[in-house]
């Protein structure tokens, strides 16, 4: 299970990111280790092990002699036990599904510190592990779908929003999108069905979703005045074959307003579900917050 890391990127923007230790990649090379010495072992090593036996025996050697001549030595041993195992866990994460916890606030407020969730590796196709070229299509990310990906030139997962698709013209500005020339219907919550002095929140309607988005209520360096920080402003067109990923936390997220279009080829899965809720260890893990993600 991967745990995601949050670094700052200004004093009020969060990023979700998987840890940089890359564990993917060190399944894979025990699963292969593991594979390779149980092959070698069963075309080759075994025979010879029972052919030093039998030579034995027939030399009349005592038990315990050909006995130990027969031993799996204790390398070939584990590869033997831990082989199918990694090798089940390999094929089930890198194909079907993956856990992550969340620590940081990015997608507040429908993700929270402590999510654990359930990403599919299955929904937008199946993927060549390390690589990111499908192998089987299945479907693209649509607007509004929650998704785990590299972001460009960063070798550890996010995971966002997706709000623009390939060749759309993206802008956001005074806390509004707006698609392909279209303002995205965007309803102000405020105290329903919740607020607090320190967020204020909106329900957006998208192709896909229609996620609760939340704010930050500011000052204006330049007024003074009583403000709804929602994060950069600007707007952007989407190459061919990229996506345009955005926080629900519009306020407090690192997202493609900051470093770009993330490629088809980094699409890892789509976050499905919260599984449970584990905010710390000193802490008992709690399912109250089981949901299906929109």
């Amino acid at each position: 299970m991967w745990q995601l890391e949050c670094f700052n990127l200004s004093v009020t923007q969060e990023c979700d990111s998987f840890m940089e230790l890359d564990l993917p990649l060190i399944l894979m090379i025990a699963t292969a280790v593991t594979g390779v010495i149980a092959l070698v072992d069963k075309l080759w090593l075994r025979k010879q092990r029972l052919d030093k036996a039998d030579a034995l025996q027939d030399a009349g050697a005592d038990d315990e002699a050909v006995e130990k001549a027969a031993k799996e030595p204790y390398l070939i041993e584990q590869s033997y036990s831990f082989f199918p195992v990694l090798a089940l866990v390999f094929v089930l994460r890198s194909f079907v599904a993956e856990p992550f916890q969340i620590p940081s606030g990015s997608m507040e407020p429908g993700l929270i510190t402590g999510d654990f969730i359930l990403v599919s590796k299955f929904s937008y196709g199946l993927r060549v592990p390390g690589v990111g070229s499908t192998i089987i299509p299945v479907s693209n990310p649509a607007r509004g779908d929650v998704m785990v990906f590299f972001p460009p030139e960063d070798s550890r997962y996010f995971i966002k929003r997706v709000i623009g698709l390939p060749g759309d013209h993206i802008e956001y500005r005074n806390r509004r999108l707006t698609v392909n020339g279209t303002e995205i219907p965007t309803e102000e919550l405020g105290g329903e069905p919740a607020y607090n002095p320190t967020m204020f929140l909106g329900k957006e309607t998208l192709d896909n979703a229609e996620p609760t988005v939340k704010w930050i209520p500011a000052r204006s360096r330049a007024t003074g005045e009583a403000v709804l920080w929602g994060g950069p402003e600007g707007e952007w067109d989407v190459p061919d074959g990229h996506y345009f990923m955005m926080g629900d936390n519009r306020g407090n997220s690192g997202d493609s307003r900051m470093w770009g279009f993330v490629p088809e080829k980094n699409i890892v899965g789509k976050a499905v579900a919260v599984w449970m809720h584990w905010e710390t260890w000193s802490s008992l893990p709690s399912f109250s917050r089981t949901k299906i993600i929109e």
